[in-house]
């Protein structure tokens, strides 16, 4: 408190912030993403609409959730999500999925001592694969700054193909404070750079048994300098022929399958 008895402008914010994170709700649709969070019970789900097509498929799903379906006709399937999107006759309002402390997850969660981390990659489509790799390889968490990167979204959720319910999308406030907190615990930070002398093969061998961070920067204009200065190293995946650059999520599942041959 100031003198006044005022809080600082900072608090003031920071808890209007938290009360904006409280109120939020994700509009997710498709059969499957609609699915995976009607059985996972990590999620609050507060709104269902379907089609009378739709809700047959979805039975079973529907009824472990314990919801009471909205049964709509197709040309009256009303939901805020994006004109064009493929939502099968089904789409579930839920509350964006709470995975606990970040340092919690990385030290002692599931999976493999592997975490992926991105720096202002804002695609969904790219992050929705890319949870989906990191579920297939068994990683840790997928990590992201809160800011300029993609948010939980349905279009994310379709793409992951149901790995958004099981896969750990951590947001953090800042990218590399958290890059120092993983070196802290142990971890070995990989960046991704097609410049870099090192092949992605001869990095991962260097760290021997200790736990990994994958780093990928957004496609374009890559890691920033301060996110290539935290890592403990920079590597690049060889490549033949002329074109040398691959999609971020191709890189990702790339890169995790090499970090798990060790």
């Amino acid at each position: 408190m100031t003198s006044g008895g005022k809080k600082p402008a900072w608090v003031v914010e920071k808890e209007r912030g938290e009360r904006r994170e409280a109120r939020e709700t994700v509009w997710l649709f498709g059969l499957h993403a609609v699915r995976d969070a009607l059985m996972n019970p990590r999620r609050e789900k507060l709104r269902l609409v379907v089609t009378k097509n739709a809700l047959d498929k979805l039975e079973a799903a529907v009824a472990a959730s314990g919801m009471e379906p909205e049964v709509v006709e197709p040309r009256r399937f009303d939901v805020p999500i994006d004109e064009g999107s493929v939502h099968q006759g089904a789409a579930v309002e839920v509350r964006p999925l709470n995975w606990g402390k970040f340092t919690d997850v990385c030290a002692s969660g599931e999976g493999l001592p592997l975490v992926v981390l991105l720096d202002r990659v804002t695609d969904p489509h790219n992050v929705g694969a890319i949870l989906r790799s990191a579920e297939v390889f068994g990683a840790r968490a997928v990590i992201a700054p809160k800011h300029n990167s993609a948010p939980e979204t349905g279009a994310l959720a379709k793409t992951a193909s149901g790995a958004l319910e099981r896969q750990p999308y951590l947001k953090v406030t800042n990218l590399s404070e958290a890059m120092q907190a993983l070196k802290d615990m142990g971890y070995t930070l990989i960046g991704l750079d097609g410049d870099a002398t090192l092949t992605l093969d001869q990095a991962v061998g260097d760290v021997g048994g200790r736990p990994i961070g994958l780093v990928l920067g957004a496609e374009g204009p890559g890691l920033r300098e301060k996110t290539r200065e935290t890592c403990d190293a920079l590597a690049r995946i060889p490549f033949a022929g002329g074109f040398g650059s691959l999609n971020v999520s191709n890189a990702a599942a790339v890169s995790l399958y090499a970090a798990t041959r060790r």
